[in-house]
Order: structure tokens, then sequence, then C-alpha cells
């Protein structure tokens, strides 16, 4: 069970979220600006936090800024009516991990909420499971129905990446930034050269597959 706190000045609004959290089957907290809802962390535990934008004595952007400053990782998504790109640029420099824009639709709400629940899981365990297999990042480690492997560096490093965002599309260049690093004189078919290994190395993994999106990149897909 999640406890999430809905940081909201909107009684209606706030009411209304609480509503649709909780038919999800989350454990909701309210508070009805950003000073409210600091005290209120103090006091709870809390897996993350639905915050708004405009509201009286700490907006939300404050809000964020002060969490961050604070070392904190909490997940927070911005849920508000303002909607300019330099809007949304500002809510992320002050630390949210997701934006949506008012009137939000209820089914991609919860979608989002719930990956970045999972995102912050795999941050904070840094294991990814799906199915039977395991990735464990500590010891850079795959096990597969009880049998552990460890794969080359990149390889892991690569699979790691790709299946804690499974449906989201890498492009090359992406990959090669993060796993390579930007500074790197390798080529982009390095990429597929290690993913082609992977595939090799799991062609018999009934959990999950790698799959090229053409003229865009990489993808991991979850079959269970």
């Amino acid at each position: 069970m999640f406890n999430i706190m809905v940081v909201e000045d909107d009684p209606i609004q706030r009411r209304l979220m609480q509503a649709v959290l909780g038919r999800a089957g989350y454990t909701v907290h309210t508070a009805a600006n950003g000073v409210e809802g600091l005290e209120l962390l103090d006091e709870q535990h809390v897996d993350l936090v639905v915050l708004d934008v405009m509201m009286p004595e700490m907006d939300g952007y404050e809000f964020a800024r002060t969490l961050r400053q604070g070392n904190s990782t909490l997940p927070i998504l911005m849920v508000t009516a303002k909607q300019t790109h330099r809007d949304k640029k500002e809510g992320f420099l002050a630390g949210t991990d997701d934006y949506m824009t008012k009137p939000v639709d209820e089914e991609e709400l919860l979608w989002r909420i719930t990956a970045l629940l999972r995102r912050s899981r795999i941050a904070s365990e840094k294991k990814i499971s799906v199915g039977s297999t395991v990735l464990d990042y500590s010891g850079m480690t795959v096990t597969e129905k009880g049998v552990r492997s460890e794969p080359p560096q990149k390889e892991f490093l690569l699979l790691f990446k790709l299946l804690s965002y499974p449906g989201q599309i890498f492009t090359r260049r992406q990959l090669m930034d993060e796993i390579w690093a930007m500074d790197c004189d390798t080529d982009e078919r390095t990429v597929d050269v290690h993913v082609n290994r992977l595939r090799d190395r799991f062609r018999g993994n009934e959990d999950f597959e790698i799959v090229t999106v053409r003229g865009l990149g990489y993808k991991a897909v979850y079959l269970k």
C-alpha cells in the first residue's frame, strides 16, 4: 500500500484527487499548501507527492526546491493549470519528476503515478524484477529462474537502462551518451553490437525482449 500526499489549495480539486487515488487503492493524505505539506512530511511517511503550483504561503515550485535542497528523492508529480514551456521548465528545474496540466485525464494520472513509483523503487532498491528474472545493480548480476550470471558491464548497464523504462524508446545516441559517456569516440553501431549480444545471451528468456524500433532505436518489452 502506497501513501500519496496531494498538495492542492482548491478544496474541490483536493477532494476529487483524493477520491480518484483512493479508488485506485492508495492511502491519500492532503495539504492545502506547501507549508502544510512540509509539516505533514515530518509526521507521515509519503511515497509520492501530487503537487499543485499556484498556492498561498508556499507555492509548488518552492515546495519542490525545498525538498530537493534537503536531498529528498521523494517522487513529485506536478499537476497544474500552468501550461507554457517556461512553466514546465521552471517545474523541472525546481525538482519535479513529472508534469501534467489541468484538466487531467484520470487514467493518465494513475499511469504516471504507477511509473514514478516503479522508478523510485528501482532507484532505492537498485533491482529490477521482471517475471522470474532479477537484475541486481549492486552486483551487476542477472538471475533467471534461480540461475545467476554476470554479463559484461556495458551489456548489463544497457539492459538495466532498457528494463527500467519498459516501452520507452531510446535512440542509439541517448544510450551512447549515458552508458559510454558523451566524450567517447565509440561509434553508435556499438549499441547495435551490444543489443545483439544481449539478445543472444537471453534468447530463451520468457520475461522480456528488446525490440528494434526502425529509424529510432530500441525499447524493452515486458512479456509477463
